[in-house]
């Protein structure tokens, strides 16, 4: 696990924990490893909600499909980051989500029991993961109404527009790159990638902003 140690401690759930009892505490909560290809699915949409996942190489992006077919992408997780964790401490008997893996990746897997509940142990450094923990769910729930305020955006204009002002505060630049290739970012914006990408045209012509695949900059 010592190859893991500079990802891990940069990854919201281990904060505040030093390195030496990380590498106790990883045997102590039976995390494992496992490497996926590209497009190979990590979690399974209906697959038993237990599992808390850590990126270590690679993205991994969590994805919804609806009765018919349409492709929703909620999030895009990258190294360090933590994913399923909210399913996982709410006890859903089933995933209402599919988490894919958008490059080559490497994932660590935690039982999230193993977090939940205290080891025999008593680890003195495991009050400070379920704080992590808690910070880390109060984040994505953040996150979560941030994009919930660019797709209730009425037009696929406002909500491309209120997309990339998130992306250029974020950034702290008005020049930027997005995660999204011009489908994923349909798919995450919930609008339909023909008008999307006639938008973007509109909005480079109109000179408002510069647009290079992923790289955007607002003028």
């Amino acid at each position: 696990m010592n190859q893991y140690l500079p990802i891990l401690s940069r990854c919201p759930l281990f904060a505040d924990i030093e390195e030496h009892h990380l590498l106790r505490m990883l045997t102590c909560l039976g995390a494992k490893t496992e490497t996926f290809d590209k497009k190979y699915t990590v979690f399974a949409e209906g697959s038993p909600a237990r599992y808390i996942g850590i990126v270590l190489s690679g993205k991994v992006q969590m994805e919804q499909t609806d009765y018919y077919g349409n492709r929703s992408i909620l999030n895009v997780m990258g190294p360090g980051e933590v994913f399923a964790e909210a399913f996982a401490c709410a006890e859903v008997p089933a995933l209402p989500v599919s988490v894919i893996a958008s490059e080559a990746c490497e994932i660590m897997y935690i039982d999230s029991c193993h977090i939940l509940h205290t080891c025999e142990n008593n680890c003195g450094f495991h009050r400070q993961l379920i704080f992590n923990l808690m910070r880390d769910l109060a984040e994505k729930t953040i996150h979560f109404h941030q994009r919930i305020d660019v797709t209730s955006k009425r037009t696929t204009r406002d909500k491309l527009m209120a997309y990339l002002a998130h992306c250029a505060k974020q950034a702290g630049s008005n020049s930027f790159e997005i995660p999204f290739d011009r489908q994923a970012l349909a798919d995450y914006l919930e609008v339909d990638r023909s008008g999307l990408s006639t938008e973007i045209g509109k909005l480079v012509k109109e000179g408002v902003i510069s647009a290079e695949r992923k790289k955007f900059t607002l003028r």
